[in-house]
């Protein structure tokens, strides 16, 4: 896993007092996007550069160009920060193309590549209407498009602030901001690179509770034991209810991803997978998941089943009952969409949130429930899925639109019920299944997956 910066301005600042000077800094953060261009052999760039030091850094990026490339500079708002005058001084003195203020729309021609420096990660205003009507006019065009630390549009909080500039390449300064992993930022970011300012990243970064996982993270429950029985994998239980194929979903993923046994709890006769055994009523289980379809078979009982002192993997209609609140001391994961989050929210007492608010402040509200119940992991279904525990934060940045299927949380509880079962620590049982469920639903076509192709795919996972 990599760490994450709510804000990196600290981290500079560290760097001016160490010796490492603003304007050396700069010349690094423009040396990496210089480097991108290169490497793509684009002949003709389009620099929109605000009038802060993002700007700076376009301007910087301008200025290297030359002579190179067809370079033309835009300055909307002019240069107004110290180091912006003194770049696009240097730009000017080296015979650079430039407009200040206003431009004729038919300069904004077709280029190879448009990068955008206008405003970086500190942005928390709306935009104007003229940003609005660039950035609008630039996505329109052909042409590699590159972003100089967040793609302009975006707040500090990855959330949308006016017309947001769609990038096939954002390159971050010093190192990835959490902004660039909210959801609303995901379909504008494109690749995200770091750049390096001159100074190793080790010496750079400061502790961090923020972190975006990689595969390396997911740690498959690969049976290394040659001697072993069904017994040695654990035995999960999973309450099926009211919406019964809810319930043999995550059945099946917890058969599917190494547990020894599973067996579905029923109020009633129904159909069950040969490979599922069944039972009328609760056993002797290794991990408990219940919540996925349940509607209100299990009211009677559901304070004694939150009670069970082992680890359980809550879901669905369970963060609509006020008997959750039994399930937050230890040992459980939560796995709520915004709507349910919501609603867990106010049982909890913590507030009164939209679904709305919640995807405007997933990070904060994510690590507000953290707070207040540190022994549980709380898995925050997205785009980019969040995981905290202990006020650690954790972001799977891997989601695609395929999972966008009903059924697929259902197989998300199976999996990490399963890691449950078979002894894992809870974050890493949920960091895990999360990892391998984004993973084995990254298919083509990406409208093609089911509940069950998802399963099936869990064998390709070492692939």
């Amino acid at each position: 896993m990599r760490p994450l910066f709510k804000e990196v301005y600290s981290l500079d600042k560290r760097c001016y007092s160490l010796g490492m000077s603003e304007d050396v800094l700069m010349e690094n953060a423009a040396s990496k996007m210089y480097e991108e261009i290169k490497n793509r052999k684009l002949k003709s760039v389009f620099i929109i550069s605000g009038p802060g030091n993002n700007g700076a850094d376009g301007i910087t990026l301008a200025r290297m160009l030359l002579e190179e490339v067809d370079v033309y500079l835009f300055l909307p708002f002019g240069a107004k920060s110290k180091m912006s005058k003194l770049q696009f001084k240097r730009y000017k003195n080296f015979g650079g193309k430039y407009s200040e203020f206003e431009i004729d729309k038919s300069k904004i021609k077709k280029y190879d590549c448009f990068v955008d420096a206008i405003f970086g990660s500190g942005l928390k205003r709306e935009l104007d209407n003229k940003i609005n009507s660039i950035i609008k006019n630039v996505n329109k065009k052909d042409g590699f498009k590159l972003s100089c630390d967040i793609p302009t549009g975006l707040d500090d909080n990855g959330n949308k602030k006016g017309e947001i500039f769609k990038a096939d390449v954002t390159i971050t300064m010093g190192a990835e901001k959490l902004s660039l992993y909210n959801d609303t930022a995901k379909d504008f970011v494109g690749e995200i690179k770091v750049a390096n300012l001159g100074i190793s990243f080790k010496n750079y970064i400061q502790k961090s509770k923020y972190f975006v996982l990689e595969k390396s993270d997911m740690l498959l429950p690969i049976r290394k034991k040659k001697t072993s029985h069904k017994g040695t994998y654990g035995h999960l239980g999973v309450l099926v209810g009211e919406k019964e194929g809810a319930g043999i979903i995550s059945a099946l993923a917890g058969i599917n991803f190494g547990a020894g046994l599973v067996t579905a709890v029923t109020k009633e006769k129904i159909q069950i997978p040969y490979e599922i055994m069944h039972s009328y009523s609760l056993g002797n289980y290794s991990a408990l998941a219940f919540g996925m379809g349940m509607g209100n078979f299990y009211d009677d009982e559901l304070e004694s089943i939150c009670e069970l002192d082992i680890p359980k993997v809550i879901d669905a209609d369970m963060f609509y009952k006020k008997e959750i609140l039994h399930c937050l001391k230890k040992n459980s994961v939560l796995t709520p969409h915004p709507k349910e989050f919501s609603s867990l929210l106010k049982i909890c007492k913590i507030g009164k949130y939209s679904t709305c608010e919640i995807q405007e402040n997933r990070f904060k509200l994510a690590l507000e429930f953290s707070q207040k119940y540190p022994n549980v992991v709380l898995l925050f279904k997205g785009s980019n899925t969040i995981i905290v525990y202990k006020n650690q934060l954790y972001i799977n940045p891997y989601g695609t639109g395929a999972l966008s299927k009903g059924g697929s949380g259902d197989v998300l509880s199976g999996m990490i019920g399963s890691l449950l079962a078979q002894g894992y620590h809870p974050l890493k049982a949920t960091i895990t299944a999360s990892l391998a469920h984004s993973l084995a639903g990254d298919i083509k076509p990406n409208y093609n997956l089911t509940p069950l192709k998802l399963i099936d795919n869990f064998k390709d996972l070492l692939d």
